[in-house]
């Protein structure tokens, strides 16, 4: 009988989530292949015994490379972590669509692709979890995230079509949806304020030339003179800032909470489809299943301007 692999490739292993997903599982014994787009951003991993790699989830070629270097060392990969995403924040209609797409390509299209590429080793081995690093954020929207959580409420879905698809090959699927994690998530979300700002300026301009898009994230159009959505998108950022920074962080959680949980969850021979994690979510998700919309709005409206 072939032995089954339970390798473990994690992307977006450089901070938060990632980085404390490949620490703690590397110290329990698991063999973890840690991923970032730049490899020296994770070298120190290397000394808590994970092997590190260059993987960026917007490149083909670099997808295909880390899935072969795992199974050419391994066998197969046992456990994909799908870790790597960012936000980006601004009104729908203020986001540069070339923005939405680099979102989309980083938290939902690489993703699959990665999974895609992942698939057949465990399929052969019968034996495979995935896990997914999704959010509340799938659940429910927050004003001013819209890109963002339409790019997690796809994840719902892939997710629970891919639990259908693989559980005849006795492949998991594991969706984790953290509601408020205490990592550089808000200072990405909020540091490419101006960037966001001038991609829509350079695209009104006829350049629609676009920045890096592998990082980042950004509350798009604010601070422009004539923008009519400039306070509402001043108000996000903040809004944002004061959830990571302020007395909410009481009901979130560190990264390694995160990783506690994908831990637990990769350990179980009949693996939970879903792991809510934190106060936050945890009270959160129920409440917008609860309110109709119009009460969802009216109380999200005590928080953010409404546009106007």
């Amino acid at each position: 009988m072939t032995q089954i692999s339970r390798a473990v490739l994690i992307t977006g292993c450089s901070s938060g989530i990632g980085r404390a997903t490949a620490l703690r599982l590397a110290a329990g014994g698991w063999s973890v292949w840690a991923s970032a787009r730049r490899p020296e951003s994770i070298a120190d991993l290397a000394d808590a015994g994970c092997r590190t790699l260059a993987l960026d989830v917007t490149d083909e070629a670099s997808m295909e490379a880390a899935v072969a270097q795992v199974r050419d060392e391994a066998g197969a990969i046992g456990v994909l972590v799908n870790n790597a995403g960012y936000s980006q924040s601004g009104a729908v209609e203020t986001v540069p669509l070339e923005a939405a797409r680099r979102q989309f390509e980083t938290n939902v299209f690489g993703l699959a692709r990665l999974t895609q590429l992942a698939l057949p080793g465990m399929r052969a081995q019968r034996w495979g979890k995935v896990v997914n690093i999704g959010s509340m954020g799938g659940r429910l929207t927050f004003p001013g995230g819209g890109w963002y959580h339409a790019t997690k409420y796809a994840l719902e879905a892939l997710s629970d079509a891919l639990r259908f698809e693989l559980r005849g090959f006795g492949v998991d699927v594991i969706l984790v949806e953290p509601g408020l994690i205490t990592t550089e998530f808000a200072t990405a979300a909020n540091a490419a304020l101006a960037d966001a700002a001038l991609d829509r300026g350079a695209a009104g301009a006829g350049d629609g030339a676009a920045g890096d898009g592998a990082v980042g994230g950004a509350v798009a159009g604010d601070g422009a003179v004539d923008d009519p959505y400039a306070r509402f998108n001043a108000v996000v950022g903040a809004v944002t800032r004061g959830a990571y920074e302020g007395p909410l962080k009481a009901f979130g959680g560190g990264p390694d909470r995160v990783a506690k949980a994908i831990e637990k969850a990769i350990s179980r021979d009949r693996a939970p489809s879903r792991v809510v994690v934190t106060p936050s979510a945890r009270t959160t998700i129920p409440l917008r299943r609860a309110l109709p919309d119009r009460a969802w709005d009216a109380m999200m409206r005590r928080q953010f301007p409404s546009p106007e």
